[in-house]
């Protein structure tokens, strides 16, 4: 169960850390394009959710595979993610 709570975290940190990357970027860009910003965000939201679901979702015999197939969507996310938020 710990494993859930700690994958559940490690979800909820890594999105609140990108969008509060881009909140700051926002602030310290202000001449800058805010509608790609706000996009990012709402990607971002949209997949923690994505990811929460998939989560809850999980049932049967083979919940340890169903989990490392829902990390390695985060991982690449999460990169998919940064690499927008880099190109701002």
């Amino acid at each position: 169960m710990s494993s859930i709570k700690l994958l559940k975290k490690e979800i909820n940190n890594d999105i609140g850390d990108l969008i509060e990357e881009i909140y700051l970027w926002e602030l310290s860009n202000p001449d800058g394009d805010l509608a790609k910003s706000e996009q990012l965000i709402e990607d971002a939201i949209r997949a923690f959710d994505e990811l929460m679901v998939k989560i809850n979702a999980v049932k049967g015999e083979d919940k340890k595979g169903q989990f490392q197939v829902i990390e390695k969507e985060r991982q690449k996310v999460m990169t998919s993610l940064l690499k927008k938020s880099a190109a701002l």
